[in-house]
């Protein structure tokens, strides 16, 4: 059944405004959205940490973690700028408008990735319901805009 990865992407979903705004309060606070974020992915890795120590989760270290290609390990750095440019940009347009373009961000960069099957996720071709879908979601981040 799906529905809980659904209710666990919906939660990531709405946590995603609310983390931004916490991150840009704690930038306001603290002098900027440099360090803002690094507290941000300073406060996760703990608790990630902790995470792993509750659940006894080991992490694979050595030539296991040295064999990756250097850019498996951009995913952190796409990361960080996500959490520093939240923070600049939600006092800049707000969490609805700031949202709603990552979406359409994410909508794009998807349906490429889908078409491709690139980063390993399964081909699923660019098809008319597709772009439509797309289509729409930027026709919404124009209505939001105002």
């Amino acid at each position: 059944m799906k529905w809980p990865y659904l209710l666990m992407a919906l939660t990531a979903g709405i946590l995603i405004p609310v983390q931004a705004g916490i991150n840009a309060l704690l930038g306001r606070m603290v002098g900027g959205a440099e360090a803002a974020a690094f507290i941000s992915f300073a406060v996760g890795t703990a608790v990630l940490a902790a995470y792993l120590l509750v659940f006894r989760i080991s992490l694979p270290l050595g030539q296991t973690v040295a064999a990756a290609p250097w850019w498996y390990w951009t995913g952190g750095a796409f990361g960080a700028f996500f959490v520093a440019a939240s923070v600049l940009l939600v006092p800049k347009l707000g969490a609805g408008v700031m949202v709603s373009v990552i979406i359409a961000g994410q909508i794009v960069a998807s349906l490429a990735l889908d078409h491709f099957g690139a980063l390993g996720y399964p081909v699923r071709p660019m098809d008319v319901q597709r772009v439509v879908g797309a289509a729409l979601l930027a026709a919404g981040v124009f209505l939001i805009k105002g």
